[in-house]
């Protein structure tokens, strides 16, 4: 099957952290994720390194917390103290709005 991707040794501690500094629970990270499909225990996995999420979701990640993806990915780059942060989503277009 081949190598596995690598994966970033930083990214479950970081989406804990987005998740914690944006005050919300896990169920709550789902809606706020737009993934309603989604059970709040993957999010425990993402969280504990159990499994890894989607590209689709660490964008939804970054666009909940306001940052850039390579700043989630990056495990040289630290999020910024305060979240949301200053990035902001340019509008979907009505084709592609939930």
């Amino acid at each position: 099957m081949g190598n596995p991707r690598p994966r970033p040794d930083r990214l479950s501690e970081k989406l804990r952290q987005i998740r914690e500094r944006l005050g919300l629970s896990q169920s709550q990270m789902v809606v706020r994720l737009g993934l309603g499909n989604m059970k709040p225990s993957r999010i425990s996995q993402y969280e504990t390194n159990d499994r890894e999420p989607s590209l689709k979701t660490l964008l939804e990640y970054s666009y909940a917390a306001g940052v850039h993806l390579e700043e989630i990915v990056d495990d040289d780059l630290d999020l910024p103290d305060k979240l949301p942060g200053k990035v902001h989503r340019r509008p979907r277009p009505e084709s592609d709005a939930p």
